[in-house]
């Protein structure tokens, strides 16, 4: 076949910025969502599910251009010459129902979702242009406790979906309370309040040194480059690294008594004051330790978002990277108060408080966390095929182990017996079971314990010590298939 002549044939390749997931990431997240969404039903919180496109108005800051809305978003325009877009976030389509649906609503309205979002940005290492999230609101109540709820159910959800108990902690703060220190200072601009909110959200990354530099000329860093400062004054940098320090340890009630001798009696810090005591005390009532959920000043999320208390999930586990390095895994969920929800279809502030995670991001939390859920995911038992006469035992014995709970399969490919053990090895399937000819006439079953065969070849390095043991084979009366294959699946 010539050039000219041979097809054109596309290169099987993923977008960049999607992946491709296999069974043992899916399940492993499928458990996770699972354990999460019982414990936020045992709060109260109804399920909610969302188309995945929006009106393209409906996205808020996520639509940078009117005309040609596809930056940021993936967006398309109907046959009615609508732009809608694929979500973003799920909590722009909460938003939207919730305006729509108002007045029959309960209200507080309490709704969890998970599901995908698309983000239409640059893909990098760990960033994807599709993801899946978790997100918990309650929609119309403007108590600090419905922070503090929101804050326990959180903690809780962590530790069901298994991060060990003590491996994470929920750092809180308060918008009002830096708004108020700054309105102390005499900085009123909210370009410049945003300014300082950028410059401590790098204090982690630069330290205090850093920062102080970037909320007063700027700072430049190690190439040259120069990032313009906040522009405040040198007594009103050192207030704000002051109130970023007082969360340094002690109980909740301790770093609010530090913080308001720092934040001055403004009305705006003493209203965050007074939010953060509120939460303290329904934290305790909820059972939520010191340990569990931490007040923490230098906590800084969604710069142009939230409006009151702010939280984030981070993990305590000391993980290290491909080279064995230490780093610090970081934030693995957060959220916080942001009241103008659906004012933008309203004209109505409407009191709202929520958290979100990450499915993926938790799963690898897990992982670094030693409780990789896709590792314990094992595919289903393969029976055997030797020859196409016998083909009526194989699906009887696969249909009496399905009959059991215990997921099987027949293989139907073609290789002989070598290829048909790979397969299974490769299905990552807890046995094997063997029906040939010996078997069927003896009445017996051969049946491969694939997991302890696997443990038990790590120590054994001949191959005629191999062939001897048999590592993790038993053979017993067929009548007793199913029982010997649970034994095998499920423990005993």
């Amino acid at each position: 076949m010539t050039d000219e002549t041979a097809p054109n044939r596309p290169e099987a390749r993923s977008p960049r910025g999607f992946m491709d997931r296999r069974a043992r990431d899916l399940v492993a997240e499928r458990q996770i969502l699972a354990a999460v969404s019982a414990v936020y039903e045992r709060y109260g919180f109804e399920a909610l599910d969302t188309g995945a496109f929006e009106y393209a108005d409906a996205l808020g800051k996520f639509l940078p251009d009117a005309d040609r809305p596809n930056e940021g978003v993936f967006a398309l325009q109907d046959d009615d010459e609508q732009w809608m877009a694929l979500r973003y976030d799920l909590t722009a389509p909460l938003a939207r129902f919730a305006a729509q649906n108002w007045e029959t609503l309960p209200k507080p309205f309490r709704r969890y979702a998970f599901g995908p979002v698309w983000r239409n940005e640059k893909p990098g290492p760990g960033r994807f242009r599709e993801f899946t999230q978790c997100d918990a609101d309650t929609v119309g109540s403007a108590r600090p406790e419905a922070d503090a709820e929101i804050i326990a159910m959180a903690a809780e959800g962590l530790v069901a979906a298994g991060l060990p108990t003590g491996s994470a902690v929920i750092r809180i703060n308060n918008r009002k309370l830096l708004n108020g220190l700054l309105a102390t200072a005499g900085v009123s601009d909210e370009r410049q309040k945003l300014g300082v909110l950028r410059a401590v959200d790098k204090l982690d990354r630069l330290g205090p040194d850093g920062v102080r530099l970037l909320l007063g000329d700027g700072r430049k860093d190690e190439s040259g480059a120069f990032t313009k400062g906040a522009g405040l004054t040198a007594a009103a940098a050192e207030a704000v690294l002051a109130f970023t320090a007082a969360g340094g340890g002690g109980d909740r009630s301790s770093v609010l008594a530090r913080l308001a001798d720092i934040i001055g009696g403004s009305a705006e810090g003493d209203a965050g004051l007074a939010e953060l005591g509120a939460i303290d005390g329904a934290l305790k009532s909820l059972g939520v330790s010191e340990a569990q959920a931490v007040f923490e000043p230098a906590i800084v999320r969604g710069l142009e978002y939230y409006t009151g208390a702010v939280f984030e999930a981070e993990l305590l586990l000391e993980t290290t990277d491909e080279k064995g390095h230490p780093v610090r895994f970081g934030s693995i969920g957060g959220g916080g108060r942001y009241d103008d929800l659906v004012a933008r279809f309203t004209g109505q502030t409407v009191p709202a408080t929520g958290f979100s995670f990450g499915v993926s991001r938790l799963a690898s939390a897990l992982r670094a966390a030693g409780r990789d859920m896709a590792a314990d995911v094992r595919g289903p038992v393969v029976v055997i095929a030797f020859n196409n006469d016998d083909m009526a035992h194989y699906f009887a014995a696969a249909g009496e182990l399905r009959a059991a709970g215990i997921a099987a399969e027949v293989y139907l490919g073609s290789s002989g017996m070598k290829a048909q053990m790979k397969y299974a090895d490769r299905r990552l399937a807890p046995a094997a079971v063997i029906l040939g000819g010996d078997e069927i006439a003896a009445g017996t079953v051969t049946i491969k314990d694939l997991d302890l065969g696997r443990e038990l070849a790590a120590g054994i390095t001949d191959n005629s010590q191999w062939r001897g043991e048999r590592p993790g084979q038993i053979s017993c009366p067929r009548a007793d298939l199913v029982a010997a294959v649970a034994k095998i699946v499920r423990g005993g």
